[in-house]
């Protein structure tokens, strides 16, 4: 049985994030998307916020559970018994930061694999950062996250 994790913040949680889980479903059979505070980013929603959202957009997903966890990403794997840990891709931009991470994972432990999956083109320009500055200008987030996360945050603000 393969276990991968999806780490990341998902603050929200995008169709970019929604494309990644869903195709990597097709491949492991199972997928753990954990939630990793990230030190360089300010959150917007609460980690119980995050956590409601994921597991609204991914209830779909038989393979999917959600968590969150207070440590390094390999460390995390390690402990839920997963040996790969899935990073989404959208340009080369995030490639080259994803290499590194994954050279560090690696060092860290050589048993657990990272897989890069590229987000489908349509979802490239999409990330939580660009979600949070449109919601800031009251801008329509529609169909740029899932529908359970759409209707959370219309209810919050």
């Amino acid at each position: 049985m393969t276990k991968a994790i999806f780490p990341g913040s998902f603050d929200p949680l995008t169709m970019g994030h929604m494309n990644i889980i869903e195709r990597a479903c097709k491949i492991f059979d199972e997928v753990i998307v954990i939630i990793l505070e990230n030190s360089e980013k300010r959150a917007l929603f609460d980690l119980e916020e995050r956590l409601h959202m994921i597991k609204s957009a991914c209830a779909h997903l038989s393979k999917v559970s959600v968590m969150s966890a207070d440590t390094l990403t390999v460390e995390a794997a390690k402990t839920l018994g997963a040996n790969v840990i899935i990073r989404g891709v959208r340009s080369i931009k995030d490639f080259e930061y994803e290499k590194d991470i994954a050279s560090v994972n690696h060092h860290l432990d050589q048993s657990i694999e990272t897989i890069l999956l590229y987000t489908d083109e349509c979802y490239g320009f999409v990330s939580s950062s660009v979600i949070k500055e449109l919601l800031k200008y009251g801008k329509d987030i529609n169909g740029l996250v899932p529908e359970a996360v759409h209707s959370y945050i219309q209810n919050k603000f």
